[in-house]
């Protein structure tokens, strides 16, 4: 939940998130149906607090949460609720773009959602005070980084190689979109998007997905450690519109 990507394709959108987490925290359930609150969904499970950090709605609309907000944060736990159940709390709704002006974020800890609804993108933060909410192109690629793991000069490297991964005479696709969030880097194992910290933190999981007029399709890398692949799974539903 601490590197995600934005690319719109010809009629194709990807959303595509890196899992950053302690390597203590326990491993997640891969992507399955899930009904919450009466809706049906396609996300992982974070086993720790049943929440999530990627979802897929069953009309389609889709949304990726990241930690932090603007800074990097001192966390004053406990918090009254996960915020990967904020974040289905908000699917949930009939419009959940307006649903995050009204969701009660008291005593919440601080995050960003980037969500697609109806085909309109939105970016939303929470940074503990104040909520603060835009909509974005959704004809144009974007990248977020988690505020509480990566300094600004660390998210403006990112950027960079994000441009030039868009810039490459390569056919952009799902696959590629995956490569690009599991491969690219300087070799510094802090900064590179697939990230490893000293047995603190490292990149769990990849996620990615696959929008288009009628389909949704999300693709999970389960992955041990920083070098060693597990497994790949997809997950496709139907979109009604």
């Amino acid at each position: 939940m601490c590197t995600v990507s934005f690319i719109p394709v010809g009629d194709k959108f990807f959303i595509t998130s890196n899992r950053d987490e302690k390597v203590d925290r326990k491993i997640a359930q891969a992507p399955s149906i899930h009904e919450y609150s009466g809706v049906n969904f396609l996300f992982p499970k974070d086993t720790d607090a049943g929440g999530t950090w990627i979802v897929i709605k069953e009309n389609g609309d889709a949304a990726v949460l990241l930690n932090g907000a603007f800074i990097n944060h001192t966390a004053e736990r406990p918090y009254r609720k996960s915020r990967g159940l904020i974040l289905l709390d908000l699917l949930a709704d009939e419009k959940p773009s307006a649903a995050f002006s009204k969701i009660d974020l008291k005593n919440i800890e601080p995050f960003t959602i980037v969500l697609f609804e109806n085909k309109s993108l939105f970016e939303f933060r929470w940074d503990g005070v104040e909520k603060f909410g835009k909509q974005l192109s959704r004809q144009q690629a974007y990248i977020w980084s988690s505020a509480t793991l990566y300094d600004g000069l660390t998210i403006l490297k990112r950027e960079k190689w994000f441009s030039e991964f868009l810039n490459q005479p390569i056919e952009l696709s799902q696959q590629t979109i995956i490569n690009f969030h599991r491969f690219t880097g300087d070799g510094d194992s802090h900064t590179d998007l697939r990230m490893y910290r000293g047995g603190l933190h490292q990149t769990v999981s990849i996620t990615s997905i696959e929008l288009n007029i009628n389909q949704a399709k999300m693709q999970y890398l389960d992955l041990k450690d920083s070098k060693l692949f597990l497994n790949e799974a997809f997950f496709t539903i139907a979109v009604e519109k």
